[in-house]
């Protein structure tokens, strides 16, 4: 367009200078370079401008690809905060549950341990009874507790004549005032243990050292039913020669090993029955608090 009104003003100045006077061409020709030079800014500012509109393009079209982007990474973030979200409720409960089964498991602990504890007490009560009524001045008797079981051993010198299962007066005396805690414990059984030495023993009806370790805890067992306690609390067994506490190389070692041990303990099937109690009493708290 600028062009051609370009040529039209060149053409008319040709035709003009055929019949214009040489001061209006010189007039015409001023105008046509002051036209010319602006043309020329014009066109300069409009390639200038094409220039700036082609980079604002560009600049949008970035900008618009940015912006997808951003839009993109926004909902992924929302979908994860989503997702986080259900993940650290299911964590935080799935944490509560885990919290509330080692609260219950430590509870269920501590009503065994209690049990456990009034067992406890029931056998120190129980050796305290009779350290007070048998003695502590003889070393040949021990009372002592070994693995939660109260135990008695008695020297075989003090309860039966040598290779004899026949009971000493004095041994009447010391199990009769055994069998007095025993008879006040009614939730405890006695087990006799007899022991022998090494020595091959055969006299009668006796062939070995297992006769004469049976023959012993049998008579000691028969001496506490008489002194009162009832025959199902009371269990006779021989062990031989075969549980010795010392090596039997020596007279001495030999008699410490020939003994007698009454081992005083609950009656297994009433301790499990407490347990079950204690664990009966604790899911009746549990369905209360529930």
């Amino acid at each position: 367009m600028m062009k051609k009104i370009l040529i039209l003003i060149v053409s008319t100045g040709l035709l003009m200078t055929s019949c214009v006077s040489k001061k209006q061409f010189s007039e015409l020709e001023s105008k046509y370079r002051t036209t010319q030079d602006l043309l020329n800014t014009a066109t300069v500012k409009l390639n200038s401008c094409e220039a700036d509109r082609a980079a604002a393009n560009a600049r949008a079209a970035s900008l618009e690809e940015r912006l997808q982007d951003l839009r993109a990474t926004n909902k992924n973030l929302i979908e994860s905060s989503k997702s986080m979200t259900i993940l650290t409720q299911t964590g935080a409960s799935n944490l509560e549950k885990s919290l509330e089964s080692m609260r219950e498991k430590d509870l269920k602990i501590n009503r065994l341990q209690d049990a456990l504890n009034k067992k406890d007490s029931v056998t120190l009560a129980l050796v305290t009874s009779l350290k007070s009524v048998v003695g502590m001045d003889d070393p040949d008797i021990e009372i002592n507790v070994e693995k939660g079981v109260v135990y008695i051993s008695l020297s075989d010198k003090v309860l039966f004549k040598s290779g004899s299962y026949n009971v000493t007066t004095r041994a009447k005396e010391i199990l009769g005032k055994v069998a007095m805690v025993i008879a006040n414990k009614p939730n405890f059984e006695a087990m006799v243990e007899g022991h022998t030495d090494d020595r091959p023993f055969k006299s009668g009806v006796l062939i070995d050292n297992w006769d004469l370790s049976v023959k012993r805890a049998t008579a000691i067992v028969r001496l506490l039913q008489e002194l009162g306690i009832e025959p199902e609390r009371l269990v006779a067994s021989g062990r031989s020669h075969y549980v010795p506490l010392v090596e039997n190389n020596t007279a001495e070692n030999r008699s410490i090993n020939r003994r007698t041990r009454i081992l005083i303990l609950p009656k297994i099937d009433q301790f499990y029955e407490m347990i079950e109690q204690e664990m009966k009493n604790l899911e009746a708290d549990d369905s209360g608090g529930n």
